[in-house]
C-alpha cells in the first residue's frame, strides 16, 4: 500500500465533472454523489421539490453533504449487482474504508419520510473521515435555522425539516443554523452510520439508527427483487439491467409519472443557454420509457405510467401538452434563479416553456404506445379508448400545421419527423380500431388522412439531391437524427429511402461514427446526443441492417461505458473531450439503450 500513488478527485472551481456523479434514489427523489463523497444535488422530498443540496449549480452558496477521507486518497465505486445501492472504496496511505449509500425504502414501498443512509465500514488500517453538512437556501429564498428537540437538533428550511443522525463514534465539532462539521476515525471491522432524515409540511419521524442501517439491506433486497422479476433475456443484458435501474430512478411512485431527468439546468454546452429544467414528465419521454418497460417486462411500472399519462391528458381536456408536473398539473412558466450555474452556464431555470409548444409528434408517441400496451396484454378502459380516438381525430385535423418539432425549437417548420409521427399515429389508430380496441367510427377518415400524410411526405420531405429525408421542408442541406425513431414508417412506406437517410445521418451527423449529433449544425453548440446514437441502432436492426447495428452498439457502449463511471447517462456525450453534458440520469439515454438491445435481439432471433 505504501508504494501506491493517491490522487484525490479534483474539482474545477468547485465543480465536479458531470460524468463523475453516481445516483441513489427511492422512487420519490434522487441524490447525486461526487467521487469526493459530496452529495451535491438532492431535491427533497420529491424530484421536483426545491433542492436541499444544490452545490452542483453554485459551489459558493449551494448546499451539500460530504464524507471525505482526510489527505490524499483513491476512489473505486460500483453499484451492488442488480441494485441501486452504491458502494465506494476509499484507499489512503493509512488504510481503506467502504462507504455504502442508499435512499432507503421498505419492502412495502417508499417510506413516509426521506431517509438518506451512509454506512461507513473500516477495512484496513485507520482512516479519518471529515463530515461537512451545508444546508441549502433554496436559491437564497429561505434561511435555514436549527431548533433543539428532545431527539436532537432539527433544521428548518422553509417547509422542510431535516435531521442529521449519527452513530456515537462520530464527533460533531461544529453545529450552527446553516452547517454541521464532524469527524470519524475508522479501524478494521468498525461499523458506523450517518443518516439524514427529511419531511415537508408534516411531522418528522426519528427512527432508531439500527433500523436505518437495516433498511440499507432492505432497499438492496427490494432493488434485486424488482430486477429479478424483469423478463428481459436478450443481448447486452448487464447494460440493459443497469439502464432499467436508472430508469427506475425517474419513476415517481406517488403518482406513476416518469420524469425526463432528475436535475435542472445542467448545460448541453458549457457557458451556453441550453440549460433546462427536466424534472417534469414529457409525453414523448414517458411514452418511450413505457415502451422500454414493456420490453423489460416491468408490468407494474408500465401500467402505472400509462394510466397516469392517460388520466393526466383526460384531466386537461384531451389537449396534449408537451409536459406536465409529476402530480399531473401544468408545468410552471420558466423563472430564473440567482445561482452561478454549472461552470457559469446561465440561466438557471425552474419551470419549462416547452409546455406551450405545438409538438405534433406526440400523437404518434401516444397512439403507438397505446398499441404496444395492448400488444403486451393489457385491456383499455372505455375512457382511455375514447381519449385515443379523440387524439386520432385531433391528429387528422392538425397534421398540416407547422410545429416546434421533437427538438422543441423556436423556429416552427414542417418538420419531417413530425409528419412521419402523424402518419404513425393514424396508422396505429386504424390498427387499434380494426382490433376493436378503440371506436371504429372514424377509421375510414383515419385511413385517408394517413395516406395523404404519406403522399405529402414523399413529395415534400425527400431530397433527391441529398438522397435523404430532410430535417424540414425547404432545407435541402440539413438532416435530423430523430428520423431514426420513424423506422416503422420506413418499413411500411419506402424502405429504400429510409435506409439511404440513415446512411446519410451516420455519415454527416456522426462524422462516420456511431455517436450522433441531433441535427445538422448543432455540433457548434452542443455534444452528441446519446439517445440518437442508440435510436439509429434500433432503426438499422429493425430494418434488417443487423451487422451495422451490432457494430454500432458495441462502438457506442465502448465510448460511454469504459470511462470509469457507474453507467449513469447524461443527455449528451462530448466525443471530442470524452466528457458528459446535460441533465442526469437522462431517461431518453437509458430507454434508448434498452430499445436498441431489444431490436438487436429480435433481429438476430436470440
Amino acid at each position: 500500500m505504501k508504494n501506491k500513488t493517491y490522487r484525490s478527485p479534483v474539482r474545477k472551481e468547485g465543480f465536479a465533472g458531470l460524468g463523475d456523479y453516481a445516483a441513489i434514489g427511492e422512487g420519490r427523489s434522487v441524490a447525486l454523489i461526487a467521487p469526493d463523497g459530496a452529495i451535491d444535488w438532492w431535491c427533497a422530498p420529491n424530484l421536483d421539490s426545491p433542492p436541499l443540496f444544490d452545490r452542483i449549480l453554485d459551489p459558493g452558496i449551494g448546499g451539500f453533504f460530504q464524507l471525505e477521507p482526510e489527505g490524499s486518497y483513491r476512489v473505486e465505486r460500483r453499484y451492488r449487482e442488480e441494485s441501486n445501492v452504491l458502494e465506494t472504496l476509499y484507499s489512503t496511505e493509512s488504510g481503506s474504508v467502504r462507504l455504502t449509500e442508499s435512499l432507503n425504502s421498505s419492502l412495502a414501498g417508499r417510506l413516509p419520510w426521506s431517509e438518506l443512509a451512509r454506512r461507513v465500514e473500516g477495512i484496513e488500517g485507520e482512516v479519518v473521515l471529515n463530515l461537512r453538512l451545508k444546508l441549502g437556501t433554496m436559491a437564497e429564498s429561505r434561511s435555514p435555522w436549527v431548533a433543539d428537540t428532545h431527539h436532537g437538533a432539527v433544521f428548518h428550511i422553509g417547509d422542510l425539516m431535516t435531521m442529521l443522525r449519527t452513530s456515537e463514534d462520530v464527533t460533531i465539532s461544529w453545529l450552527c443554523d446553516e452547517a454541521v462539521e464532524g469527524r470519524l476515525v475508522t479501524s478494521p471491522g468498525s461499523h458506523s452510520l450517518i443518516a439524514l432524515l427529511a419531511s415537508e409540511k408534516e411531522p418528522l419521524a426519528v427512527p432508531d439508527l439500527a433500523a436505518i442501517d437495516d433498511r440499507i439491506e432492505t432497499s438492496h433486497t427490494a432493488w434485486r427483487d424488482w430486477v429479478n422479476h424483469l423478463s428481459y433475456q436478450g443481448l447486452f443484458s448487464p447494460h440493459v439491467k443497469r439502464s432499467a435501474l436508472s430508469l427506475k430512478f425517474l419513476w415517481y411512485s406517488p403518482t406513476g409519472a416518469l420524469a425526463a431527468a432528475a436535475t435542472s439546468s445542467l448545460p448541453e454546452g458549457f457557458g451556453g443557454e441550453k440549460n433546462y429544467d427536466y424534472r417534469y414528465a414529457w409525453v414523448r419521454d414517458a411514452c418511450l420509457i413505457i415502451k422500454s418497460f414493456v420490453y423489460l417486462g416491468a408490468l407494474e411500472d408500465c401500467k402505472a405510467a400509462f394510466s397516469w399519462l392517460t388520466h393526466t391528458i383526460i384531466r386537461h381536456g384531451v389537449k396534449l401538452r408537451a409536459c406536465y408536473t409529476l402530480d399531473g398539473s401544468l408545468v410552471p412558466e420558466e423563472r430564473y434563479l440567482p445561482l452561478r450555474g454549472y461552470e457559469d452556464s446561465q440561466p438557471v431555470r425552474v419551470g419549462n416553456n416547452a409546455r406551450d409548444q405545438v409538438q405534433l409528434s406526440m400523437y404518434g408517441d401516444m397512439l403507438s404506445t397505446a398499441r404496444l400496451f395492448i400488444q403486451a396484454g393489457h385491456v383499455l378502459d372505455i375512457a382511455t379508448s375514447r381519449m385515443l380516438g379523440e387524439l386520432a381525430n385531433c391528429c387528422a385535423d392538425s397534421w398540416r400545421q407547422k410545429d416546434s418539432g421533437i427538438w422543441e425549437l423556436p423556429d416552427e417548420q414542417h418538420y419531417t419527423h413530425s409528419k412521419m409521427a402523424c402518419w404513425l399515429a393514424l396508422d396505429q389508430a386504424v390498427a387499434m380500431a380494426e382490433g376493436k380496441h378503440i371506436e371504429p367510427t372514424w377509421v375510414g377518415r383515419w385511413e385517408r388522412e394517413r395516406d395523404r400524410i404519406r403522399d405529402w411526405i414523399e413529395e415534400h420531405c425527400w431530397s433527391e439531391s441529398r438522397q435523404a429525408y430532410m430535417f424540414y421542408v425547404g432545407c435541402e442541406d440539413r438532416l435530423d437524427a430523430s428520423l431514426a425513431l420513424m423506422h416503422h414508417y420506413g418499413n411500411s412506406v419506402n424502405p429504400e429511402r429510409m435506409l439511404k437517410t440513415y446512411d446519410a445521418i451516420r455519415r454527416e451527423l456522426g462524422h462516420n461514427s456511431a455517436m450522433l449529433y441531433r441535427y445538422s449544425g448543432v455540433e457548434q453548440e452542443e455534444s452528441t446526443f446519446v439517445a440518437c446514437s442508440f435510436w439509429l441502432v434500433e432503426a438499422c436492426a429493425s430494418m434488417g441492417d443487423t451487422k451495422r447495428a451490432e457494430a454500432s452498439m458495441h462502438e457506442i457502449l465502448e465510448s460511454l461505458c469504459d470511462r470509469g463511471n457507474v453507467e449513469i447517462f447524461n443527455e449528451m456525450f462530448d466525443v471530442r473531450t470524452a466528457s458528459w453534458r446535460g441533465n442526469l440520469p437522462q431517461g431518453l439515454s437509458h430507454l434508448a439503450l434498452v430499445c436498441a438491445a431489444q431490436a438487436l435481439t429480435e433481429a438476430k432471433g436470440e
